[in-house]
């Protein structure tokens, strides 16, 4: 899995025309899956987003996890967080977990997050066209891998 977690100050996903999911102060993640991808990627990728030291404590120091202030999370599956550029300049996304494999892990990265977290996690829809705004705070935004587990 492959995912990038934006600190915002607000985020929110409009699918046709209508506002899907907001959120106010917290994190935005992309999550990408790949086909190779299992349950322990997501407990291990879980894990370690709610505890990322991203937010600043009373000293304005990047100290406190999403657990530790309360806030907010807004997930958007994004399967070209797998694009190859390697050859020639259209991303092939040969890598991207098919929708089959996809999307019963994303079902589970969501609920695993809200178990985690206490609470629910607002997000978009698997493979809808949306219009996703973010306002990244800092700016911080960070890039996990599970295979690479940097």
């Amino acid at each position: 899995m492959r995912a990038v977690i934006q600190r915002v100050s607000s985020s929110s996903v409009v699918i046709e025309r209508k506002c899907h999911g907001e959120i106010g102060h917290g994190m935005t993640i992309l999550i990408g899956i790949e086909g190779s991808d299992t349950v322990e990627d997501i407990d291990w990728l879980c894990r370690k987003i709610v505890n990322l030291r991203i937010f600043d404590d009373e000293n304005g120091v990047m100290n406190k996890s999403i657990l530790e202030t309360g806030g907010d999370i807004l997930v958007i599956s994004q399967f070209t967080l797998y694009a190859s550029t390697r050859k020639g300049n259209r991303p092939s996304y040969i890598k991207a977990a098919a929708p089959e494999i996809a999307v019963p892990l994303y079902g589970k990265f969501l609920e695993r997050l809200e178990n985690i977290l206490g609470k629910q996690v607002k997000k978009g829809i698997f493979g809808a066209d949306m219009k996703v705004s973010i306002v990244n705070e800092g700016p911080v935004t960070i890039i996990i891998d599970t295979k690479i587990k940097e």
